[in-house]
């Protein structure tokens, strides 16, 4: 049984909570950590995340901290020998990134940053339906009303980079080009409007576009390929491929079975797998993360 740490008890951080008991018996968790006690808890809590790592013991850490704090108390988990899960982004700059990513490296951790579209079953599906396909473009679409709990970053910090990560994770190439364009409409200090445009290897197109001024929450994937084009959307974790255009214009529609689930939970089973045996399956890299923020820090 692996001993976990939940550093973080905000939004996020409780759902991280709610599936670590849903693992039962594949993990304990031996200590929580917040700045306050906002909540009645079983496990052992703690104010002080020194305190805790050094009290607790735990194997693994799981950060769910302000993006600011990342840094901080990443590296106190590895000086102790902890592994580390870190929600998204790895840290709030690319320096602080790398200082973590060095940490990890010569300590001889294991670490993965979170991710979650990865998991997203849909996403799994669509890159599955799309290997050996020639890809000509992507169009990425994630927006929403504006969340009050956020106030560190802007929507390309908190948005823009989880599809960032899914167009390198879904078609496998680097991306070549970039052009960003943000505004601020409704919020005081961050961007709370972008879209980004990219060229990826192999003469793919791509672009994203995330707000935080939609009344209604969307997450989509649109991708054009040359025998097929595909709708993939991420709440209702539905795939649609359209195929074969006819000159009556008309064509064929299949709707791609998916066997539905929580990203989260999948995730997090991952990253327990990862520290059992080593193989690290879809979860993301802080190198993966370092290439996002350089993506969206230097818009």
């Amino acid at each position: 049984m692996i001993k976990i740490a939940l550093i973080g008890l905000g939004s996020m951080g409780r759902n991280h909570y709610r599936i670590l008991h849903a693992l039962g018996e594949k993990v304990q968790i031996v200590a929580l950590c917040d700045v306050v006690k906002n909540g009645d808890f079983a496990e052992p809590f703690f104010t002080d995340v020194d305190e805790m790592l050094d009290t607790a013991k735990p194997d693994a850490a799981i950060i769910v901290v302000p993006t600011f704090l990342h840094k901080e108390v990443a590296l106190k988990c590895i000086e102790r020998g902890v592994h580390v899960f870190i929600e998204k982004p790895a840290a709030s700059t690319i320096e602080d990134a790398k200082l973590i990513a060095k940490a990890v490296k010569e300590a001889g951790l294991k670490s993965c940053v979170g991710h979650v579209e990865r998991f997203n079953p849909v996403v799994q599906a669509l890159k599955e339906e799309l290997k050996g396909k020639e890809i000509y473009t992507m169009s990425i679409t994630r927006v929403g009303p504006f969340p009050p709990r956020i106030a560190d970053v802007g929507v390309l910090t908190d948005l823009s980079v989880h599809d960032i990560d899914l167009m390198r994770f879904i078609t496998h190439r680097n991306i070549l080009e970039k052009n960003i364009f943000k505004s601020r409409k409704i919020h005081n200090h961050h961007e709370d409007n972008a879209v980004l445009s990219f060229e990826l290897e192999d003469a793919i197109v791509a672009e994203i576009l995330t707000n935080w001024l939609t009344p209604f929450k969307k997450r989509t994937i649109e991708v054009a390929c040359k025998d097929a084009y595909f709708e993939a959307d991420l709440i209702t974790q539905n795939l649609t491929e359209y195929s074969n255009f006819h000159v009556n214009n008309s064509y064929v529609v299949r709707g791609c079975h998916i066997k539905k689930d929580e990203p989260l939970l999948k995730e997090v089973e991952a990253f327990v797998t990862y520290l059992e045996t080593g193989e690290r399956g879809s979860l993301a890299t802080i190198e993966d993360s370092i290439i996002t923020l350089q993506v969206a820090t230097e818009a």
